[in-house]
């Protein structure tokens, strides 16, 4: 037991050596890589960053003709590093438990790399270090999607007025016959908003009021989904759903978010279509916006309300 609580507070290259098996490994390591980053479930930890340190060890199959001094032989140091700031890059994340286990997936897909052991820990929540380690080896790794199976959908912005013409329903139908992976996407309605007072909390009462937009779209027509992850997303588009854009769990968790507040509806939707890579941008009831990027589409721009 006492071994067992050394290789518990020791570097996981310790922990790797006292379990490993009996076919020859070799190791790499990196340790005590220290990173400001964004991550936390509680309110206090967003909008802020905190210092986060990395220990990983990897374990690896052996280089057979070492001595060429081939770096294309090897796992290098940088793919360890590479695979945490691809992580840290791709969204926002609460739990330290969901960045340890995708740094382990990412790393795993490596073809030198048997298992690894990943351990991260806040340094700046308490008197002391607050982590989690974990270990994966490559039997474990759930196979990661291909990139090119990624699906493009069509975005969709409907304004106020879109949402109550007589002819939403025939617009709904001529998007569900194309068969595509359609994402439709509103701004506010037209009741007032608190005035909180306060930037953040006025951007979540912002964002609170185009999901409650979103929910009375749906109430329109049980074809609109509502959807706020990007699970969710990805399912509704996999299978050629059409759905409808909650925004706040993907605004607030975006590393890199929106770069216009809420209350600019089309914006905020323009800055989603580009995360998603969408594959068009069609906009009805609102003149188009200035995105040069974006293949753009409008359909009635004046819309007549029921």
């Amino acid at each position: 037991m006492s071994q067992e609580i050394k290789w518990a507070f020791a570097h996981p290259a310790e922990r790797a050596a006292g379990t490993a098996g009996e076919g020859p490994l070799d190791r790499i390591s990196l340790r005590d890589h220290v990173v400001e980053v964004e991550i936390g479930a509680f309110q206090a930890e967003r909008g802020t960053t905190q210092r986060v340190c990395f220990n990983v060890v990897v374990e690896v199959t052996p280089v057979e003709n070492i001595l060429e001094d081939d770096v294309d032989s090897i796992l290098s140091y940088d793919r360890v590093t590479e695979a945490i700031a691809a992580e840290l890059a791709d969204e926002r994340l609460n739990l330290l438990e969901t960045l340890a286990e995708r740094i382990a997936e990412r790393i795993l897909l490596e073809p030198q790399a048997v298992r690894v052991f990943v351990r991260i820990e806040k340094l700046d929540r308490g008197p002391g270090a607050l982590g989690v380690e974990i270990v994966r080896a490559r039997k474990q790794a759930a196979p990661r999607r291909i990139a090119a199976d990624k699906p493009h959908p069509q975005v969709v912005y409907l304004s106020n007025a879109a949402i109550s013409s007589a002819h939403l329903g025939q617009w709904l139908d001529q998007l569900e016959l194309e068969q595509r992976p359609t994402i439709l996407c509103v701004g506010p309605g037209d009741t007032p908003r608190p005035d909180a007072g306060h930037a953040m909390a006025q951007r979540r009462i912002d964002l609170l009021a185009i999901e409650q937009n979103a929910w009375m779209l749906a109430a329109r027509d049980p074809r609109c989904v509502v959807v706020n992850s990007r699970t969710e997303l990805d399912w509704s588009m996999r299978h050629d759903k059409i759905s409808v854009w909650a925004p706040s769990k993907l605004v607030l968790d975006a590393v890199d978010g929106p770069p216009v507040g809420p209350v600019d509806a089309l914006g905020l939707v323009v800055w989603f279509a580009r995360f998603m890579e969408a594959a068009d941008l069609l906009i009805i009831g609102e003149n188009l916006p200035d995105a040069p990027d974006l293949p753009l589409r409008a359909v009635a721009a004046d819309v007549k309300v029921l």
